[in-house]
């Protein structure tokens, strides 16, 4: 049986839209057609291609999917179903992973999708709980998927969990609520409620992205004198 653990859901067209035209960055796009689990009925599995299509019309340049079985495993049928029609942008198979009891069997069953990248904690609550699983996975996923370590990432343990891992692609929230922590609650275009005050503290993520640069530069020069 599956947690339910609460995780967003993918924005209105208009807003995703406007998002990608504003940014330089690439956008990958979140496929969830509801809160709740992640076992998903044949007309919310409908939505979500819908989602999907629009995502891809809108600019994106990826979008997260997480389609499991009861159990916990990816299903690998419905989940291709998602990923083909989407081509050419990539597809990530977020942390609905994590649910799964035997990680290493889930992870050819997630390869199996045509998935691209896979986020995942390593079945643990963050990454650093989770750190040698994701090294594992690392190593067994080799060159057929991308693993992307994300979960409770923060600056203060980044470099520990890039070493630990030897993944090179992360993810993380740096955010803060204002108002002194307080969640002011409004409706957001697609008629689900956001958080009006959190706001992304640009001075971390711009950290962030130089300690993972240097790792990685790091790394790369401690493989090329070992050839």
């Amino acid at each position: 049986m599956l947690r339910i653990v609460k995780r967003g859901v993918t924005p209105a067209f208009d807003l995703m839209t406007a998002v990608i035209q504003t940014l330089t960055i690439p956008v990958h796009v979140l496929i969830r057609p509801r809160g709740g689990d992640s076992v998903f009925s044949q007309q919310e599995f409908g939505k979500m291609r819908r989602q999907i299509d629009q995502a891809r019309h809108a600019g994106a340049a990826g979008v997260a999917i997480g389609v499991p079985l009861p159990d916990g495993r990816a299903d690998v049928e419905r989940s291709h179903k998602l990923v083909e029609p989407g081509r050419p942008i990539r597809v990530t198979f977020h942390r609905a992973f994590d649910e799964a009891a035997g990680l290493d069997e889930a992870l050819e069953a997630v390869i199996r999708t045509g998935a691209d990248c896979l986020l995942t904690a390593g079945g643990g609550p963050d990454v650093l709980a989770g750190g040698d699983r994701i090294a594992r996975l690392h190593t067994q996923a080799g060159t057929r998927l991308e693993i992307m370590a994300g979960g409770g990432l923060q600056l203060v343990n980044l470099v520990k969990v890039v070493r630990r891992t030897g993944v090179s692609s992360l993810h993380g929230s740096l955010t803060r609520n204002g108002n002194n922590g307080a969640r002011k609650r409004a409706h957001s275009t697609n008629g689900q409620f956001a958080s009006s005050d959190a706001a992304t503290l640009e001075d971390k993520v711009r950290e962030l992205v130089r300690l993972l640069r240097q790792e990685v530069q790091m790394r790369e020069s401690a493989t090329g004198r070992a050839r």
